[in-house]
């Protein structure tokens, strides 16, 4: 029989944000795969390094991060026939996935190239808009407000008209887009109602109001904004 493949959701950073069946699952596998940066650490096999059993295989999985999509997904090419080979032998594969698997998660590349020969089970993780509302003390949304995620690196008229029509919106991917994403919110009058903060739940989280963001963000950083369409919760923004 062949093994069974796991997208283990880690959470943001944080090892004590994993969930108990994360943590029970890297115990015990005997082979982990896990992106890294190609030619540099892997943030994903950091968080979960002290569950990985002593002797456990490990996959690497170097991705580029380039524009061009075609080096990433002959990464995950290479990836899925090195996992496909262990799961064919029986053996089980555990993969860590930084965040939520399913929420702009690299492990969603080898589920669509593995889940119709293998049987695969996708546990989800804290996600890093979850705990940055957590650690900004600011609600995502409320009553029937719609939460809206946005790429910041959508060109800006589509950017602007998305913030526009947002009750409440978490802006991702900032990094290098964030004095052009401040711009744009700047423009439509809501900077006052920005919030930035950058490597949620780890040591070196940091958190501010929009205005008094770094020019420089890094690449796990992020920029939420509540309108204030619920009045019992206007004191939080």
């Amino acid at each position: 029989m062949s093994g069974t493949l796991y997208g283990i959701g880690l959470g943001p950073g944080d090892a004590e944000l994993m969930t108990l069946k994360a943590a029970r699952l890297i115990r015990s596998a005997q082979v982990v795969a896990y992106p890294a940066l190609a030619g540099g650490d892997s943030f994903a096999r950091s968080i979960a390094a002290e569950l990985l059993a002593d002797g456990a295989q490990e996959i690497r999985i170097d991705v580029p991060m380039v524009v061009d999509r075609g080096p990433a997904q002959a990464a995950y090419d290479k990836a899925a026939g090195e996992i496909s080979a262990v799961l064919e032998a029986g053996l089980d594969v555990v993969v860590l996935c930084e965040g939520d698997p399913f929420f702009y998660g690299s492990f969603m590349y080898l589920y669509a190239r593995l889940s119709d020969r293998f049987t695969v089970e996708v546990v989800p993780g804290v996600t890093s808009m979850t705990a940055s509302a957590a650690a900004l003390g600011l609600p995502l949304a409320a009553r029937n407000e719609v939460l809206s995620v946005i790429p910041g690196p959508l060109e800006d008229d589509l950017l602007k008209a998305r913030i526009a029509a947002a009750d409440s919106l978490v802006i991702m991917k900032v990094g290098r887009h964030l004095e052009r994403v401040r711009r744009v919110i700047d423009g439509l009058g809501l900077l006052d109602r920005a919030h930035y903060i950058e490597r949620a739940s780890l040591a070196q989280e940091r958190r501010m109001a929009l205005a008094d963001a770094p020019q420089n963000a890094p690449y796990f950083s992020m920029i939420l904004i509540t309108k204030g369409a619920d009045p019992w919760l206007l004191n939080l923004l």
